[in-house]
């Protein structure tokens, strides 16, 4: 087993998270993050923007919806830096278009997830990820430094540690070395940070589905007096009650004053039990993908628009969604734009599911400050499912869990 290093910190990391409102039956709190480019409220759901700009929707339209915070990628963005320095004016151009021309929350995704999804690409080793670029297939290495120091070009009000990131479904020794090397990554990205004053770094915890291995790096990482802290390596085809016994674990080991952040979550019943269990912020390409195919995401679950019930179907997506999309165009219109193959339907549709997420992470907020989160998820539940209790059965163990009973 790897030693882990000394305990390192940031000098001063600042306080960036302000507590509003806790649910005091379960873990939901609600809060504001503190960032540069301004306050964003919490629990808050981030759009994702992989190369700083999301597909199928505009900077502005974003804005328009009351998007205040994205996620930009810094694997994608840092090949488009100069070779020898990442402060290349067409990077920088890539990434104001959400942080400075809009004054947004700019959260920066290290890259370590692309161990997993470029897996057939990238060799991890302790030096860092040497991957095979799918743009023109040379070598690079992504070592913790390197991750750093493009995140800082970038002005990211939140940037993340490079960390060894290995599918959930993976088990044995991997998971252990994954797991230690990821803390002393964070070292070295503590040491690198050259912006800690402008610049948020949190770290990333890892371990997999062991419960031992999460255990040791949420001691090891809390010793490190970093910003805030994500939850990662979950949401990668584990079954639903390891998933959640795993964000539990974790939240009941962070600190209370900072974020939490759990990373590649973005289904709704997922977000409410998560915002339950105590996490704050969470991302995920699910909604803005998933309107890529042709479905729109609504209280009930969501509609698939190329099905035939909807040729004929002339009310909006959603009667109670004030969004530019459910207000001028109808199933019907969106179905036969569909079936032309016109792009103008992943549009409207994209617009529709961001502005859902948001407006959903905008009522659990309003229900944990008026305390009464734990009826919002009973009634949010009934919708989703028909009856509370018809949802599956992790949904209520995770809830029943942090007192919130559904029957």
């Amino acid at each position: 087993m790897a030693a882990v290093v000394s305990p390192t910190s940031l000098e001063s990391a600042p306080r960036i998270m302000r507590l509003v409102a806790e649910c005091s039956r379960s873990r939901a709190r609600a809060g504001e993050l503190r960032l540069p480019h301004g306050p964003v409220a919490t629990p808050v759901f981030m759009p994702v923007g992989t190369q700083a700009t999301m597909k199928g929707i505009t900077a502005e339209q974003l804005d328009a919806l009351g998007c205040r915070i994205c996620l930009g990628n810094t694997y994608h963005l840092g090949p488009r830096a100069d070779p020898e320095s990442p402060r290349s004016p067409r990077l920088y151009e890539l990434a104001a278009q959400p942080a400075d021309a809009l004054r947004w929350g700019f959260p920066q995704d290290s890259g370590g997830f692309q161990m997993v999804s470029l897996v057939s690409l990238s060799e991890v080793t302790e030096e860092g990820v040497r991957f095979r670029s799918p743009y023109d297939g040379d070598e690079t290495l992504l070592s913790p430094e390197r991750s750093v120091e493009i995140q800082n070009a970038l002005g990211s009000d939140i940037i993340m540690q490079l960390d060894d990131v290995v599918s959930s479904t993976v088990t044995g020794p991997r998971v252990e070395e994954a797991m230690y090397r990821s803390i002393r990554w964070l070292d070295r990205c503590i040491a690198a940070h050259q912006r800690p004053d402008k610049q948020n770094l949190f770290a990333i915890i890892q371990g997999g589905l062991d419960a031992d291995l999460r255990a040791t790096c949420l001691e090891e990482m809390t010793k490190r007096d970093v910003p805030g802290f994500a939850i990662g390596g979950l949401s990668g085809g584990e079954s639903k009650g390891q998933f959640w016994r795993m964000v539990a674990l974790s939240t009941s080991r962070l600190p209370k004053d900072k974020p939490r952040y759990l990373m590649g979550v973005g289904y709704a019943t997922d977000l409410v039990v998560c915002v339950a269990l105590g996490c704050d912020m969470f991302d995920c390409v699910f909604p803005t993908r998933t309107a890529r195919f042709g479905s729109a995401l609504v209280p009930t679950g969501n509609l698939q628009l190329k099905k035939k019930q909807y040729e004929k179907d002339f009310r909006p997506i959603d009667p109670e969604c004030a969004c530019p999309t459910c207000q001028k165009h109808s199933r019907a219109f969106l179905h036969t734009l569909l079936h032309s193959d016109n792009t103008a339907a992943l549009h409207h549709l994209t617009v529709h599911n961001i502005a859902y997420q948001l407006r959903l992470m905008s009522a659990v907020r309003a229900s944990i400050v008026e305390k009464r989160f734990p009826d919002f998820v009973r009634d949010f539940m009934g919708t989703m499912y028909g009856d509370p209790t018809l949802c599956p059965s992790w949904v209520t163990e995770a809830l029943a869990s942090v007192g919130i009973t559904l029957g």
